[in-house]
């Protein structure tokens, strides 16, 4: 976590792991100061590296993180994964 609250990383999700159509994806995101709110919201974006390139994904996450009294944090999120189409009448399908 940079300074100004961004991020960056990978994202590989659990159930992928053992498929190897779904490779590891670049995540870019930010967060609020957890200096100033005990329990920080935070956003990132995952644009999907797929083997089969046929379809262009990209996943927005928003979310936050709850800081138990323990100190281990769980991450609550809702998101959105959004498909690319050949034409606006294909809109319909792809989020």
């Amino acid at each position: 976590l940079d300074k100004d609250g961004s991020f960056s990383g990978s994202y590989l999700p659990g159930p992928a792991a053992s498929d190897p159509k779904i490779l590891s994806s670049p995540l870019e995101g930010s967060q609020q100061d957890a200096g100033l709110v005990p329990q920080p919201t935070f956003s990132f974006t995952v644009y999907w590296r797929l083997q089969d390139l046929e379809m262009a994904r990209m996943t927005a996450f928003l979310g936050q993180c709850y800081v138990g009294t323990n100190g281990e944090e769980t991450l609550h999120t809702l998101w959105l994964m959004r498909e690319a189409t050949e034409s606006p009448a294909e809109d319909w399908k792809a989020t």
